[in-house]
């Protein structure tokens, strides 16, 4: 069970580096640096596999893979397989976006050029989901010799994502990482595993995941991802979420399970049609969760719960065990009896500033209605000389939530111009909001760690 802690929201992407975008190495140890600083005990990030379209994390091409792009170039200096000319011809003034398309432009061909030079043995792999990844990357672009050229990245990725584990853990900060419930139409997985999806007999998605009309879209949300076959093949799909979570727990100390509620009841369109043309369906149930939390107990688990739920998948989630998700920005509109108000918390759930899918606070209290703008002041008791994001902040951290969660645009107060997603849209800014490196200082270092210690959050490790 979660014990009383709290962390921040950030995605790799958004970490100040030189070269366009962040991503593993010394930005992400120096954000370590912060967490510990401030007397943080999580880093939650957003999925960390091959970006989907539109630079999605949440699209990936593979449930186990990791991007490339996110591989720390100074470290492949460090073994000899970049030149500190190339290095500096991978620079990228961005500061404030992450330059997604330059640098996959840019760093693809270094990456190439440096698998040239770390020779056969590189390409070794004890990875035990590689091989179908390694088959589909060489299917989808033609290249007999894009094989040994994936290896040589996802072993790079594992190797580096083992050295970041560890100087995390070192410092007292976990990792919590973030399932994708579905997969991209385009992936290994509907490639070699078809039998896990519901296909029609010419091997296409038969129906497709979306979820219905409600309070927020008229004419609900078509996802387009394949459903998993759990009436005709489910001990094959509970096979592979098995390696799937196992394979998490190999990452991260804690994991965010994404759309709960599609292991409930799902919903399912006919491909082809609108989404207000499907119907829900019911999930595995709690045998299937079950069947995770015995496959990896080492893992912290949180479910993203949120959402119009009826009463039955209302009861699932308690009846699971797992701590589902409270989000501040949604707690505004209906009183005092709203469930998502801090105090209204129960100690089995994980309460958030926001998400990566929601307005910072700081947009959501200039955007909201008059009424809700002023019952979110009164309650947080906000005041502009303290900065609005701190007021969030204290009613979260203050909260009974075994885990307090703010992504780090609410920590520094930003406005519309940080949000990292707005669903139903594709390009613009989503997905590309970064952070300044000045703006990870010590000044906020201290005051995040004071609020921390004062709402009793700080790990023991931290105390004094």
């Amino acid at each position: 069970m979660l014990q009383r802690s709290s962390g921040l929201l950030m995605a790799l992407s958004s970490l100040p580096s030189s070269y366009g975008m962040g991503g593993l190495g010394e930005s992400a140890r120096r954000f370590v640096d912060f967490l510990a600083d401030s007397g943080q005990s999580w880093w939650q990030m957003l999925p960390v596999g091959p970006l989907g379209e539109g630079s999605s994390p949440y699209m990936s091409c593979s449930a186990f893979a990791g991007e490339a792009l996110y591989l720390d170039l100074e470290d492949l200096a460090e073994q000899g397989l970049v030149t500190r000319e190339e290095l500096a011809e991978q620079r990228l003034d961005s500061p404030d976006r992450a330059a997604l398309e330059r640098v996959r432009a840019l760093r693809l061909p270094l990456l190439r050029r440096a698998w040239h030079r770390a020779g056969a043995g590189a390409s070794e792999s004890g990875l035990p989901w590689l091989e179908d990844y390694v088959r589909y990357m060489v299917r989808r672009t033609g290249r007999g010799e894009e094989a040994d050229f994936c290896r040589f990245l996802q072993n790079q990725f594992a190797r580096q994502w083992a050295q970041l584990r560890r100087y995390a853990g070192a410092r007292g900060i976990r990792l919590m990482g973030d399932l994708p419930i579905y997969l991209s139409p385009d992936s290994a997985e509907m490639m070699f595993r078809p039998g896990l999806f519901q296909l029609d007999e010419r091997g296409r998605p038969a129906r497709v995941a979306g979820v219905p009309p409600d309070a927020f879209s008229r004419e609900g949300q078509l996802w387009g991802n394949p459903l998993y076959d759990w009436e005709g093949a489910p001990d094959k799909v509970t096979a592979f979420w098995v390696e799937r979570i196992r394979w998490a727990e190999q990452l991260y100390d804690g994991v965010r399970l994404d759309h709960f509620r599609g292991f409930h009841t799902y919903w399912s369109v006919p491909a082809g049609q609108p989404a207000s043309a499907g119907c829900w369906q019911p999930g595995p149930g709690k045998p299937f969760i079950d069947a995770l939390r015995a496959a990896a107990p080492g893992l912290e688990l949180v479910a993203e719960d949120l959402g119009d739920l009826d009463q039955e998948a209302r009861a699932f989630l308690p009846a699971c065990g797992i701590p589902g998700m409270r989000v501040l920005t949604f707690a505004f509109d209906s009183g005092p009896e709203n469930p998502y108000l801090p105090h209204n918390c129960p100690v089995n759930c994980a309460a958030y500033t926001g998400t990566h899918d929601t307005p910072t606070f700081v947009q959501f209290l200039k955007e909201a209605d008059e009424e809700t703008a002023r019952f979110a002041r009164a309650y947080l008791r906000l005041r502009e000389d303290e900065g609005l994001g701190w007021g969030a902040i204290a009613g979260v951290w203050g909260s009974p939530a075994a885990l307090a969660i703010a992504p780090l645009q609410d920590v520094l107060g930003l406005g519309g111009d940080a949000r990292m997603n707005t669903p139903g849209t594709v390009g613009g800014q989503n997905w590309r909001w970064r952070v300044r490196e000045e703006a990870l200082n010590g000044e906020v270092a201290v005051r995040l760690r004071e609020m921390t210690r004062v709402y009793g959050r700080l790990s023991a490790k931290r105390q004094g």
